[in-house]
């Protein structure tokens, strides 16, 4: 399934400055039973989010109007644990577009890549600049570039650049999946094919 298209996203952010949250925290395995990528955004961060009577919790992050935008920024050891791909369904479904921090759990960042979220890895400096930021004026802007590889704090100016494949960052810019890849090259791979010694 193809997603959106990621080139440049310039948000204001939500900040979740929680160290090693894992990826029961994210989705909790009692909502994993689906199989289609839909409706998992209403249950990310659940026990966080809602008491045990489905109210609101005031106080966490994600029911705080005060917060908003396409972009996530998490403490260091995001998505740790279990390696269920449906974190990152949750966070895609939520609404979020980018992940920030300063280490991601390696099987969660490439879950993201897999469905269309950007994970944004800086250094711990900059991701501390970046909660000073959002807890000075939670208006404050973020622009990613993926082209360029770059994550900029609108306010200031200061920016920093981050690491990804050549192979996910082509996807995430023509809005592919691995199996769209493989439709957009079908041509090229019968070409080798009909190539081929038998």
């Amino acid at each position: 399934m193809a997603y959106d298209k990621f080139t440049t996203l310039t948000s204001t952010a939500v900040p979740l400055s929680i160290e090693n949250v894992d990826t029961d925290q994210i989705i909790p395995a009692r909502f994993l039973k689906a199989t289609e990528r839909v409706g998992f955004g209403d249950n990310l961060f659940r026990d966080w989010r809602y008491n045990n009577d489905d109210s609101p919790k005031l106080d966490f992050v994600l029911n705080n109007p005060t917060y908003s935008g396409q972009i996530l920024v998490g403490g260091r050891n995001f998505g740790s644990g279990s390696s269920r791909e449906h974190a990152a369904w949750a966070v895609y479904d939520y609404g979020f577009r980018c992940v920030v921090s300063s280490f991601f759990a390696d099987i969660f960042r490439n879950n993201c890549l897999n469905v269309g979220v950007l994970p944004v890895q800086v250094s711990a400096p900059f991701a501390d600049k970046i909660f000073k930021a959002i807890a000075a004026d939670p208006k404050t802007e973020i622009e990613v570039n993926l082209p360029e590889q770059t994550i900029i704090l609108k306010a200031t100016g200061e920016k920093e650049s981050f690491d990804i494949s050549g192979y996910k960052k082509d996807n995430m810019i023509n809005g592919f999946d691995d199996i769209d890849y493989l439709q957009n090259i079908k041509e090229e791979v019968i070409a080798f094919a009909n190539e081929l010694p038998y």
